[in-house]
């Protein structure tokens, strides 16, 4: 069946900012400095890595225009490697989210570590009780249904883009106090420097990539992705840069290397010692309705592979009842889990994370270049094509595979333990796949 374009320019710029704007802006900033060391480079990252975020939002876009019922990167790369590399991959993407689940769980408890715990446990133990008591405490609230999660979210996406904006109004507040000066300066090259810079910088870019499963929704796309990605991407990169910029102006560069809860902090100098604490537990909500609705979320994807009879069939079913996958979301919670326990902090975290995206954005981005010579009769046509190419997609590309070379130097053990998750993505679709072979024709299970 083939998709009627009903997406207007409005309402893809609206799904490229709310798919890229999430939680790290109000935790990778101090992160960002940490590894810059100097107010240039610092500025630097987040404007190169704008640059790099449009180039794959429109790399994507022309993928999504081409094959607009491949069903995202899973289909996809199906179709322009190898159905096996296709799971490694949107495997590897699952994990990939199971990690950024995690790392923002522990933003929030961050956040509310302070005003939770006491203060002997203000501390990594501390955060990572709260971290692990927030997901088992969601874990219950999917069991239960639905609703209750879909009611707060719409709301919340509204409430961070009003409070990123809020935030910079701190600038223009005179009485602030002195900001600190004190700089931290890493014992690194400016390359080595960047390039560490970068993996955080992409993490809170990250998102636009799912621009790929709207190229068939657009009307007029030819015209209307390239605009709305535009737009898109320019919105999130001034909200980013003016964030930041109220970030370094009030707290001083050695204040935002130093300081963790930074939206917290500038509340608190917009509202005082109650701005701080509210604005604590708004966080801290945030990051719940996040995780939840990630939780409820993500298992579709083992859903989608159990459908291709490459995972056990028991992850497609659901409870009539609740529209629970119970035993799928119970698996993946406690993937969830396993991960906060041996990695606990957030810039550990990050490197499992990017890992992930970095390999499987790059090969989804050099798909572009299998699929044009795959579609070369839709040329012409009146489809979305980057103007720039090979331009665009040859500077996401390689930003990515110099991020990707980044993690590797700096925490080779995240990088092997990664490297192994892609060979048992491996294994488990020969597994899979053989089993399915040697299956009976006339036998299924179809109780779910």
């Amino acid at each position: 069946m083939s998709i009627k374009p009903q997406l207007s320019r409005f309402d893809l710029t609206m799904i490229v900012i709310s798919l890229v704007i999430g939680m790290g802006i109000f935790k990778t900033p101090g992160d960002v400095a940490m590894k810059a060391g100097s107010v240039g480079l610092f500025f630097a990252a987040w404007i190169f890595g704008g640059i790099v975020s449009l180039c794959g939002a429109l790399t994507f876009a022309e993928i999504g225009a081409r094959y607009p019922n491949a069903g995202g990167f899973y289909k996809t790369l199906s179709y322009c490697y190898h159905p096996a590399l296709a799971f490694m991959v949107e495997w590897v993407l699952a994990l990939a989210n199971i990690a950024s689940i995690a790392a923002v769980a522990i933003i929030g408890s961050e956040y509310i570590n302070p005003i939770l715990m006491p203060a002997s446990l203000q501390n990594d133990t501390g955060v990572k009780i709260i971290t692990i008591s927030s997901v088992l405490i969601l874990y219950v609230v999917n069991y239960l249904g639905i609703k209750m999660s879909a009611r707060v979210q719409n709301l919340l996406t509204l409430f961070k883009v009003t409070m990123i904006i809020l935030l910079c109004t701190a600038v223009f507040k005179h009485d602030m106090p002195p900001a600190v000066n004190t700089v931290i300066v890493p014992h690194t090259n400016i390359i080595t420097s960047f390039g560490l810079c970068l993996i955080p910088v992409f993490f809170t870019y990250t998102g636009y990539a799912l621009t790929i499963n709207f190229g068939a929704d657009i009307l007029n796309a030819k015209s209307n992705i390239p605009k709305a990605i535009f737009w898109g991407i320019g919105t999130v990169i001034t909200l980013y840069l003016a964030i930041n910029f109220a970030y370094y102006k009030v707290l001083g560069f050695g204040g935002l290397q130093q300081t963790n809860v930074l939206a917290a902090k500038m509340a608190g100098v917009v509202f005082g010692e109650w701005g701080y604490k509210i604005t604590s537990l708004l966080m801290f909500l945030s990051v719940l309705a996040y995780v939840n609705v990630y939780i409820l979320s993500n298992p579709r994807v083992f859903y989608a592979m159990a459908e291709d009879g490459i995972l056990p069939k028991i992850f497609k079913r659901v409870n009539p009842k609740t529209q629970v996958q119970e035993f799928c979301m119970t698996v993946y919670v406690a993937a969830i889990l396993l991960l906060l326990f041996f990695a606990g902090s957030f810039s550990s975290l990050l490197s499992y994370t990017m890992f992930f995206n970095t390999i499987g954005l790059t090969l989804g981005a050099i798909a572009i270049f299998i699929l044009r010579k795959k579609t070369k009769e839709l040329d012409g046509t009146g489809i979305f094509t980057i103007r720039l190419y090979p331009l665009v997609p040859l500077v996401f590309i390689a930003s990515y595979i110099f991020v990707t070379i980044s993690i590797f130097a700096n925490d080779p053990q995240a990088s092997f333990v990664c490297i192994g998750a892609f060979a048992l993505g491996l294994f488990i679709y020969y597994a899979a796949t053989q089993g399915q072979k040697q299956q009976p024709s006339g036998q299924s299970d179809d109780k779910h």
